[in-house]
């Protein structure tokens, strides 16, 4: 099955992004290619680039208050697991103390390191870091695999405070959802949204045997997803058949 997602805001979707960012983050620091590390460096620098938003700290640790604040209304609840309960409120405080003792912005310590920096201010050149512009780095590329990995994996440090924030909050995040079946009627399903709820993720698992790819769109008051062919170097057209897929909301 293949996992959609899509976010109803924008706080959301800058999540997705650093999710996606450190997860791509993760497995190419564990390879040994001096290709490998050079894309993980240059995602280190896409992380820096999204956290650079001035408020992204504080929405992050508003959110883990908001989510205590949330799962402290659950104590004296016969279903539900006490030791559980105090695992994740545990996590909650661990994120928050983690973030609020780091000064500044995500990589905020990383701007210090003018080596890196010069690397940064090439990266968005097409062939910026080839060996002429920077043959400092090029010569870090042929030091070998496990001191390139234990460099990345100390300056990847000062990310992982807001890593591990985001990994737990979209993890609450997506536990708050429960899937249903759907089933779109000649490729297309529009569905009003539940009153009273403010949903902030639409999941979407469908067969990827079925050959269709979503287009979703939504907004508080309701959702719409249509189901398209599309292959690459072909023009999309628009499935006229019944689609049966898997909906999560989570709010």
């Amino acid at each position: 099955m293949i996992l959609y997602e899509y976010p109803f805001n924008e706080r959301i979707r800058t999540y997705l992004r650093l999710e996606h960012l450190f997860r791509r983050l993760g497995v190419l620091i564990a390879r040994e290619h001096p290709l490998d590390h050079h894309f993980a460096l240059t995602t280190i620098f896409e992380v820096m680039d999204v956290a650079a938003r001035a408020d992204l700290k504080s929405d992050v640790m508003k959110d883990l208050e908001k989510q205590k604040h949330q799962l402290d209304g659950y104590r004296g609840n016969p279903s539900i697991s006490l030791d559980a309960l105090d695992s994740v409120v545990r996590q909650l405080d661990g994120c928050f103390s983690a973030l609020n003792a780091q000064s500044g912005k995500a990589g905020q310590s990383l701007t210090e390191n003018e080596w890196l920096m010069a690397i940064r201010s090439r990266v968005g050149i097409p062939g910026g870091t080839c060996g002429f512009d920077l043959p400092a780095y090029a010569a870090w590329q042929h030091r070998p695999a496990a001191e390139r990995q234990q460099a990345l994996a100390e300056w990847a440090h000062t990310l992982a405070p807001l890593a591990e924030a985001v990994f737990l909050l979209l993890k609450l995040l997506r536990d708050s959802g429960v899937p249903q079946k759907m089933v779109a009627e000649r490729g297309q399903l529009q569905q009003t949204l539940p009153q009273g709820r403010t949903f902030q993720l639409l999941r979407l698992r469908i067969d990827p045997a079925l050959e269709v790819v979503p287009e979703i769109s939504g907004n508080r008051l309701m959702v719409s997803v249509r189901l398209m062919h599309e292959q690459p170097g072909e023009h999309a057209t628009a499935s006229t058949q019944d689609v049966s897929f898997e909906l999560t909301l989570c709010a």
